[in-house]
């Protein structure tokens, strides 16, 4: 398979981290992007060849300079990847703190939205690619004391299948639900409980044949690992 230019958010921890081994290990050029300077000083360290920013997708701002970096070092994108996400502690809706409410809602919606909004335009000047959109179980079904952060990806799920809408025929975008997989945002759900799910390592071996395989047909679809 070609090389492709491959642009993930949340690349420091969890399937971002997992998906950013895999893709060089395959072959492809990765752009990362995450909150955490130590860690994406460590990934810079570890994978020379590669480009890491570091962004935070809620400040379109922000969004925009990361955008200004990759286009300048790496070129326009084939594939972005919409990894980076957040939950809020377990709690009925009412309980929830409005801050980590926004927050969530920031990340997992708005940002969204920035990366879009400032990659979408030059891959469609290029000529085309790929974005996926990261879902949830939790954003095609329901469970208690998540509501925000189901709220959050059946937004992705609406907000994908809107924009598949939009895009030129050159262009693609799904909603990807990755599954349950053990990270740490699963622990902060299930505690001890998520050690018994599948590891991201053993994840990725089935999610990047996944992503690297969307094609124009699956423009809008709602598609699970």
């Amino acid at each position: 398979m070609a090389q492709k230019k491959i642009l993930i958010t949340g690349v420091t921890r969890g399937l971002g981290f997992a998906m950013t081994k895999a893709f060089i290990e395959q072959g492809h050029h990765v752009a990362g992007a995450g909150r955490s300077k130590k860690q994406i000083a460590q990934l810079s360290a570890e994978f020379p060849d590669h480009a890491f920013s570091v962004a935070d997708i809620a400040d379109d701002a922000s969004v925009e300079r990361w955008k200004e970096n990759v286009l300048d070092t790496v070129g326009v994108p084939d594939v972005v990847v919409n990894n980076a996400g957040v939950i809020h502690a377990n709690a009925a809706l009412w309980d929830v703190p409005p801050d980590e409410f926004s927050r969530v809602i920031d990340v997992n919606i708005k940002g969204v939205f920035h990366v879009i909004r400032q990659f979408c335009p030059p891959m469609i000047d290029n000529g085309g690619g790929v974005i996926v959109n990261f879902s949830s179980t939790w954003g095609r079904s329901v469970s208690a004391q998540v509501a925000p952060y189901c709220a959050s990806k059946f937004a992705v799920e609406g907000l994908t299948k809107a924009l598949a809408e939009d895009l030129p025929s050159s262009m693609t975008t799904v909603a990807l639900n990755p599954g349950v997989i053990h990270t740490e945002m699963l622990e902060s759900c299930f505690g001890a409980q998520a050690a018994q799910c599948m590891k991201p390592e053993e994840w990725v071996k089935a999610a990047v044949p996944k992503i690297l395989g969307i094609t124009q047909s699956d423009n809008g679809a709602s598609l699970s690992v």
